[in-house]
């Protein structure tokens, strides 16, 4: 089955989509990326925060998510996430810092 919606990784032109699904602060915080260019530190650090949330490193071709698409899976993982928008604020922030990182001097941390 082919799914138009599904890419290997959490693709940026979801990202407006997940503006509504929570409270002010994650709807600021997506606001804020959205304005963003693609490839900004924001975008990229958003995209890492949806990476993890969503589980796109062990997604493929046939499971359930990658049936369903990226917008859903996205959706859903956001609005079943059971923290705060704080803690979710918490996470791009930690996230953004990896990305920096990564860009100044090509660390990863895990």
């Amino acid at each position: 089955m082919y799914q138009s919606d599904t890419e290997m990784l959490f693709p940026p032109r979801v990202i407006p989509s997940l503006r509504d699904l929570r409270g002010k602060v994650w709807h600021d915080l997506v606001e804020r990326v959205v304005e963003e260019e693609e490839g900004s530190a924001e975008n990229l650090a958003f995209c890492l925060l949806m990476i993890r949330l969503d589980g796109c490193l062990t997604c493929h071709a046939d499971s359930y998510r990658a049936m369903r698409g990226c917008t859903s899976c996205a959706q859903l993982a956001i609005m079943r996430y059971k923290g705060n928008d704080s803690d979710l604020l918490h996470q791009f922030k930690q996230a953004k810092v990896d990305v920096e990182r990564y860009q100044r001097c090509g660390i990863v941390d895990e």
